[in-house]
């Protein structure tokens, strides 16, 4: 994976490069575009120190950064630029003296102009004795830490060195260079230039044709090995110590999650009792069966609890909150400061219905208008049956003009609605406002209750409102 990535970077170089050149290409007379293209190449990066745009009879074209201070008349025969200039095409150099006195490494790409015409090269130098991209790329690449890494060209040249002063020495006498050439990765023990006995590690970066070699003093690493077995050995009595450790205290505390789910077993009428027990912490599978058992119980009892709650707060034959539910909603909008419109609706002629059609009949346009309420306000609005044929709705609204219009739809879906052939069933509705009309909220309902009455006296089957919003 390393190797890849170093790979990648460097084909990376050539392209910038190449894709440089491309741009060359298509004017390098225009001065405006050579002095852009190779400060681009310098400053977009770090992977060049300088940038060297040479024509095809060795004269600088352009170069980047300033400091290098070259003249633009005079010819240049660098090992480099000679051997660049003679290929023509992609080429990497050994490395060589620059004309200001750096050993350097050139990677340069040919400019072609019409007709394939050869026109000169743009290249980038790596200046191998200062910061550069190979000592701060392939260090961090090829993470070896405490062992021996360099890096050799194609000619078997030191590019890279943590000793500068080897950086630019062609390897001779070491008994591994062979295999090495031959092979892209491994390893091998082998006695370097020097004459030491070492293990290495070596792999190729195919894009530049460079490796990295990796080696360590075979008695160093022995007697590395020795510490490290030391360390191991201390290390696995550490560990093992630490898990008797472990296993002693868990012993001591294994009976205490059974003891407090025990205790609490008895406790499941308490409101926050699914929370304590969560809290225990299931360290064996027994303790884990003890805790779901006791949670399913818990949840069985409470939906018991809800189920009788319900029962107790809304009206078994509409499925509507009756007064009770109805006052604990009160409560909680009056305590959330929730401003409210309370319509109070009674179906017209209702005795009538029951006289006509019997008790059965009546019970369904109960259940009818209940569920016309329920499709016709808003699932925030409460829907409560009061009592006989007497019906509550507190909508969550101040506006009058938003109740006044919920009112008539609801009032005209019932008017409009045939029920079991019993004719046309129609209700009456009364609107009041809290805190509008009242502080008090029985006052508020009082209210509604007289507009409901006004509604009847006005021949039923309309609206009235405090906000006079019957327009």
């Amino acid at each position: 994976m390393q190797q890849s990535r170093a790979d990648q970077h460097f084909s990376d170089m050539l392209k910038e490069l190449e894709y440089s050149a491309a741009q060359l290409e298509k004017d390098l007379n225009n001065p405006v575009l050579k002095y852009n293209e190779v400060s681009r190449l310098k400053n977009q990066s770090d992977n060049f120190n300088s940038i060297l745009l040479v024509s095809a009879k060795q004269q600088m074209l352009a170069y980047s950064p300033s400091s290098l201070g070259l003249s633009f008349q005079q010819t240049y025969g660098t090992e480099g630029i000679i051997e660049s200039l003679q290929k023509k095409k992609t080429y990497i150099s050994s490395p060589y003296w620059s004309v200001n006195n750096n050993l350097v490494i050139m990677m340069s790409q040919p400019i072609h102009g019409k007709n394939n015409q050869y026109l000169g090269l743009i290249s980038g130098i790596i200046h191998l004795h200062k910061k550069n991209v190979l000592n701060e790329m392939l260090s961090n690449q090829y993470d070896y830490k405490n062992s021996y890494m360099y890096v050799v060209d194609q000619h078997d040249r030191i590019i890279f060195h943590p000793d500068e002063k080897r950086i630019g020495d062609k390897i001779v006498n070491n008994t591994g260079l062979g295999y090495i050439r031959k092979n892209k990765s491994g390893s091998i023990r082998l006695v370097n230039s020097r004459g030491v006995d070492n293990l290495a590690g070596f792999a190729r970066i195919p894009s530049v044709n460079w490796t990295v070699i990796s080696q360590q003093p075979t008695d160093e690493l022995f007697a590395k090995a020795n510490t490290l077995i030391l360390k191991v050995s201390l290390g696995i009595f550490i560990f093992y110590l630490f898990i008797f450790i472990l296993i002693w205290w868990i012993s001591n505390f294994i009976a205490s999650p059974l003891n407090r789910l025990a205790r609490m077993a008895s406790m499941l009428n308490q409101p926050d009792i699914q929370d304590k027990i969560k809290e225990v912490d299931p360290w064996y599978f027994e303790v884990l069966k003890f805790r779901t058992s006791l949670l399913l119980s818990s949840e069985t009892f409470s939906h018991r609890i809800s189920e009788l709650k319900q029962h107790v707060n809304t009206d078994p034959l509409t499925g509507l909150y009756n007064r009770r539910g109805m006052q604990l909603f009160l409560n909680e909008l009056i305590d959330t400061r929730t401003e409210f419109a309370a319509l109070a609706i009674d179906i017209d002629f209702f005795k009538r219905v029951n006289d006509q059609y019997g008790h059965a009949k009546g019970d369904l346009v109960l259940q009818t208008l209940a569920r016309f309420m329920q499709d016709n306000f808003r699932e925030h609005d409460i829907c409560c049956r009061s009592g006989g044929e007497e019906f509550v709705v507190l909508m969550t609204t101040g506006e009058p003009s938003v109740a006044y219009k919920a009112s008539e739809r609801l009032r005209k879906t019932m008017q409009e609605s045939t029920i079991h052939d019993m004719g046309q069933i129609t209700i009456s509705i009364g609107i009041s406002f809290w805190p509008k009309d009242a502080q008090d909220v029985s006052e508020v309902l009082e209210i509604a209750d007289n507009k409901l009455y006004e509604a009847k006296h006005s021949g039923r089957n309309c609206t009235r409102s405090t906000a006079e919003q019957e327009s």
